[in-house]
């Protein structure tokens, strides 16, 4: 899976999990640590662990692919998930605020999530009932 599809499915996983304020800032021509940093936001220390597991659990069963290591802990309020070319931050949202990710990398352009097509059955049913 190439860095920016990974990136993608780190965030779908991080929003089943209800993950607030879920950010993909690509770092491509900032850095040569990481690709894309997906930056996501739980409201406790339950919902981290969710979302962290989420994305962990699904990607080992999906894709086998574990992260390269896991830095934090759910009591510090900030889990980094490090898949190379990937780094996923989970965090409380006053760590959030205090670390400022998205300002220190305030280069980086943000990946925008793919906007939903509407399956054409339905976009023909609404052209006939607005007839």
């Amino acid at each position: 899976m190439d860095a920016r599809k990974l990136a993608l499915r780190c965030r779908e996983l991080a929003e089943a999990k209800k993950a607030e304020h879920i950010v993909i800032l690509d770092l491509r021509k900032l850095s040569s640590v990481t690709d894309y940093f997906v930056i996501a936001t739980g409201s406790s220390e339950p919902h981290l662990r969710a979302i962290v597991e989420e994305i962990t659990d699904k990607l080992r069963e999906e894709c086998a692919l574990r992260p390269r290591a896991t830095d934090g802990a759910l009591g510090t309020n900030w889990v980094v998930l490090d898949y190379e070319d990937v780094i996923v931050h989970v965090m409380r949202q006053e760590t959030r605020e205090f670390y400022d990710l998205e300002s220190l990398w305030g280069d980086a352009p943000r990946v925008r999530a793919r906007k939903a097509t509407r399956p054409k059955t339905a976009a023909k049913r609404s052209s006939l009932r607005a007839s």
